[in-house]
């Protein structure tokens, strides 16, 4: 695949734009290219732009901007993935893999067993962290638009907050009803992960009266950045563009 990069700015065919910081130091300081090579540019607003690489300085480079090309690889599931707080790599990890597979967007929640603990400001910096680590996953998988970061909440108040999910699912192996037997919903699904250690039995219990569902995904327990993995794997399998 062409190198990829996400460019926020106005985008257009003829153009020639100064590539952003982050993007120019990949291109140029990790991917080694030069002058003449192509790449790929998108904004996050749908499609993507066939360029070439113009001019490479010690920090700077410059693209100028062929052909645009109405290209989407987007989920027909719209799944947001609530994820409990987990300790950094972990956190990357699924956040990482949940973009690669298609959700829509990204809920963390602090949970009763999350390990991490952040403060306002810790949060808003690593959300800022968070969407860098989905950009970086759309630059890799093909995605044109960046899956929404949204800030941290407490899981009692998001249970809380009306939602406009047709189906929600989390994942326990005692569960009576597998995730291939549930029925492909007409709306919006949410997935409830919980941090490490998983959800408290009040957690679970306030989740089941927010109108989740609980789900099995066989017998083993899965760790808190495999199991939304496994489920949206599943999901693309069930209903999604694996078919």
């Amino acid at each position: 695949m062409t190198p990829r990069f996400h460019c926020p700015l106005p985008l257009a065919a003829g153009a020639t734009i100064a590539m952003p910081e982050g993007a120019a130091h990949h291109a140029l300081r990790v991917l080694r290219l030069q002058p003449g090579d192509p790449v790929t540019l998108f904004n996050g607003e749908g499609g993507e732009y066939a360029a070439t690489l113009e001019r490479a300085g010690a920090r700077a480079a410059v693209a100028r901007i062929g052909a645009w090309r109405d290209v989407e690889r987007e989920s027909p599931l719209a799944v947001t993935v609530v994820q409990g707080l987990a300790s950094g790599e972990r956190m990357d990890f699924a956040l990482q893999k949940a973009v690669e597979l298609g959700a829509t967007a990204v809920q963390p929640v602090a949970t009763a067993r999350s390990v991490t603990r952040l403060d306002t400001a810790r949060a808003d910096k690593r959300r800022a962290h968070w969407r860098q680590v989905a950009i970086a996953a759309c630059e890799q998988c093909g995605r044109n638009r960046i899956p929404e970061v949204l800030p941290l909440r407490d899981l009692d108040e998001w249970l809380r907050a009306p939602t406009r999910a047709s189906l929600r699912l989390l994942f326990a192996p005692d569960a009576a009803q597998a995730i291939g037997e549930v029925e492909r919903p007409d709306g919006a699904i949410e997935l409830l992960v919980g941090a490490e250690g998983g959800l408290t039995t009040d957690e679970a219990a306030a989740a089941l009266r927010a109108q989740f569902r609980a789900v099995r995904m066989g017998p083993r327990v899965l760790r808190t950045e495999t199991a939304a993995l496994a489920a949206l794997s599943a999901l693309n399998a069930l209903w999604g563009d694996w078919r």
